[in-house]
């Protein structure tokens, strides 16, 4: 199954670096109730003034923890062997453009193509993934998404991507949506030698 990968694309936090984003915190300053998607509540706000003010705080919430965010364990090492063995790789990011460059730049992180909720609908939403396969001019098929979350993997399995979640503690209810499940980087390294 791995080995008609061609490429990879990856989520940012929780996956390739740390995050401390306080979800409940941030659904508190919102006033987002606890089963809705923040970045959707937020969206559909009626008063324009307090959907600027939800878009501030997350922003701001973000740029914060961008600050400290660092490679998870394995993380570097995957990305760099598929650096080094010629892999197409990009990064699908519910972020927003300024936090997941700073992200990358004080990680000094190799992959240049990044798609944050500024330049596509946020997943669990495809669009993102499936633009990276058209300018790739691969088939979604070839292509493998790996992310922490159950958005990441409804959005690959959306798009036909192979979907793999990274659980390095114990395993979500939603880990059996995806195709590969790994507790560590280091597992994807060996099976893409």
């Amino acid at each position: 199954m791995i080995k008609k990968i061609k490429a990879v694309i990856f989520d940012l936090d929780g996956t390739l670096v740390s995050s401390r984003l306080d979800f409940n915190w941030l659904r508190q300053q919102i006033s987002c109730p606890e089963n809705e998607d923040i970045l959707t509540f937020t969206a559909n706000l009626s008063d324009p003034k307090l959907q600027q003010r939800a878009h501030a705080i997350i922003e701001q919430h973000e740029l914060d923890d961008a600050q400290a965010a660092s490679w998870l364990p394995g993380a570097k090492r995957l990305v760099d062997h598929l650096y080094q063995h010629n892999y197409p790789l990009a990064i699908v990011t519910r972020n927003f453009s300024e936090a997941a460059q700073i992200k990358l730049r004080n990680n000094a992180m190799p992959i240049t193509r990044v798609i944050t909720r500024e330049d596509a609908p946020a997943k669990p939403d495809p669009t993102a993934l499936l633009m990276v396969a058209k300018e790739w001019h691969l088939t979604p098929e070839q292509i493998m998404y790996i992310g922490d979350y159950r958005y990441d993997i409804e959005a690959a399995n959306r798009a036909s991507m192979m979907s793999c979640l990274y659980a390095p503690d114990e395993q979500p209810d939603y880990a059996s949506q995806a195709d590969i499940v790994i507790q560590h980087f280091d597992e994807l390294t060996l099976k893409m030698s």
